[in-house]
């Protein structure tokens, strides 16, 4: 342990306890702040000056340049004996010779004392460049150019802290630069995603139209054939008649279907997969259009009409020589 009085003989001990001490001090240091650009010296190349340099604070603290000498022996005594050498900020021996020294310049003890000191803040320093904790790296090479503006090893840590801390920059911005490269993928691959994805919905969409629109037109030649059977039929019963009715024949006549638009069908039912069928009668006049078109049953009720009646008044058939009244079943099947 130091004292105010170190004599040559026991300089050698106090230097191998304070070497003992440096490990217990260096676990005391307080993490750094947010590192701070340190400022550019005389003796760093000048293309390694940092961007932006924050006001160095005073090497010691006005409260302890307040204190008396005699507190300042006390403290600094104290600081060596819990090895507070150089670290925390305001409470450690440096600080306090320091202090010391302004108050009694010629005090050989105070002097000494700092020598002892100087090569444990040293590692410090460089200690604390190495972690990036660079305000802390301030902080020491602030207590060194105090004690020694002439310190061999001022330059190499400024120097240091300088291209610390650029690579320390340059590291961030890489892996911003990659953060956001790897954003921007992620953001493309979303987007192929959805891409694909509604070009898929598309083509199923389309697959289900055409099945659909197939199932209609089935429906509808199925239909026409058992009109057409049930015309001929009609046809057969009234040529064994013994007396036929005159006007019947020309009502028993095959219609032939020239147009027959499929239904349009309810988006409604089609999101929910409601399927149907619809069965309409209507009369088909002399020049073949549509007339009269009335549902007689359906189901669901009130879900197809509509459209059912909708599309069979746009049919068109052959002229006939009378109207005739037929029935058609219209279906509507979501799944084709």
């Amino acid at each position: 342990m130091l004292s105010m009085n170190i004599s040559p003989g026991s300089r050698l001990c106090a230097c191998l306890l304070l070497a003992v001490a440096l490990g217990a001090c260096s676990r005391q240091e307080q993490p750094a702040a947010t590192p701070a650009p340190a400022a550019a010296t005389g003796d760093a190349p000048a293309t390694t000056t940092p961007a932006a340099a924050s006001p160095q604070a005073p090497a010691v603290a006005a409260t302890v340049q307040a204190m008396s000498a005699d507190q300042l022996r006390e403290a600094a005594s104290k600081a060596l004996r819990e090895n507070r050498m150089y670290a925390p900020a305001s409470d450690n021996a440096m600080e306090y010779y320091l202090a010391l020294r302004d108050k009694l310049p010629d005090d050989a003890a105070v002097s000494s004392a700092l020598t002892d000191l100087m090569p444990y803040t040293v590692i410090a320093a460089e200690q604390a460049v190495v972690r990036e904790q660079f305000d802390e790296a301030q902080r020491l090479v602030a207590l060194i150019e105090k004690a020694d503006g002439t310190a061999p090893a001022l330059p190499r840590i400024r120097q240091s802290i300088v291209a610390t801390q650029q690579a320390a920059a340059k590291r961030t911005e890489a892996e911003a630069t990659r953060a956001q490269v790897e954003a921007e993928t992620r953001l493309q691959q979303q987007q192929q995603q959805q891409a694909a994805q509604q070009q898929a919905e598309a083509e199923a969409a389309r697959r289900l139209a055409e099945q659909q629109e197939a199932a209609r037109q089935a429906e509808i030649q199925r239909e026409a054939e058992r009109e057409a059977a049930a015309a001929r039929q009609a046809a057969a019963a009234a040529t064994t008649a013994t007396s036929p009715p005159p006007a019947a024949a020309p009502a028993q006549r095959s219609l032939r279907a020239i147009s027959t638009p499929s239904p349009r069908y309810p988006p409604e039912a089609l999101r929910s997969g409601t399927s149907g069928e619809v069965l309409v009668e209507f009369t088909v006049g002399t020049d073949g259009s549509v007339t009269d078109a009335r549902v007689l049953r359906a189901n669901p009720a009130r879900t197809f009409d509509r459209e059912a009646l909708n599309a069979v008044r746009r049919w068109r058939f052959e002229p006939v020589d009378a109207p005739v009244t037929t029935r058609r079943t219209l279906a509507f099947n979501p799944g084709g």
